[in-house]
């Protein structure tokens, strides 16, 4: 055998592993790092749906102009009196924009009346929409999947990659964020994905 063929036939030492295990955490950390720093604003259904992390009021303002966004969904819920949640207020009030509250918490199932309850919501809303909540990753990965799969009906593939990675989810079973997986596996019958 060649120099190079034995090379590849060696097992990997476990500090070899490692090293390469720290450097795909790093470089996950890097991208959501990423993600935050940049609102983490993508086009769900363009026209439609847009999703992003929290908003500032400068931010939502440049949204109104790049995407005419008419109503925002607020998926951290009412909080009057806290910074946040009023500056939005205040900035949807000054853009004429229709503010949506509907709390959800990325660590519970939603149940199915929930889940209904949010689609008619954003069925009914006008239209283009900005969902988001505090990273935009988790409720707003369930949120706009739902939409992907109940409204817009582009299928499960398309409506199962908007709780992913690419946004900043992490689909891991022991975090309490898995809870918008198992919710999405839940309600997948009633948007006709069986068998999955």
């Amino acid at each position: 055998m060649s120099l190079l063929s034995d090379r590849f036939h060696k097992p990997l030492k476990a500090r070899t592993v490692l090293h390469l295990a720290a450097v795909v955490l790093v470089a996950v950390g890097v991208y959501l790092a990423y993600l935050q720093l940049s609102t983490n604003v993508h086009a769900v259904v363009p026209g439609q749906l847009y999703r992003s992390s929290q908003p500032s009021p400068e931010k939502l303002g440049d949204l109104v102009n790049e995407y005419g966004i008419k109503t925002v969904i607020n998926l951290r819920g009412d909080d009057a009196g806290h910074s946040w949640y009023d500056n939005e207020v205040e900035a949807a009030r000054k853009l004429n924009l229709k503010h949506i509250d509907f709390r959800m918490s990325a660590a519970r199932e939603l149940s199915m009346d929930e889940a209904k309850q949010l689609m008619t919501i954003m069925a009914t809303a006008e239209k283009p929409i900005l969902i988001h909540c505090r990273a935009g990753a988790d409720r707003t990965g369930l949120a706009s999947a739902i939409y992907v799969a109940g409204i817009a009906r582009l299928g499960e593939m398309a409506a199962e990659s908007q709780i992913s990675l690419t946004y900043g989810h992490l689909s891991l079973f022991f975090i309490g964020a898995y809870a918008m997986d198992r919710t999405f596996e839940k309600l997948e019958p009633m948007f006709g994905f069986m068998n999955s």
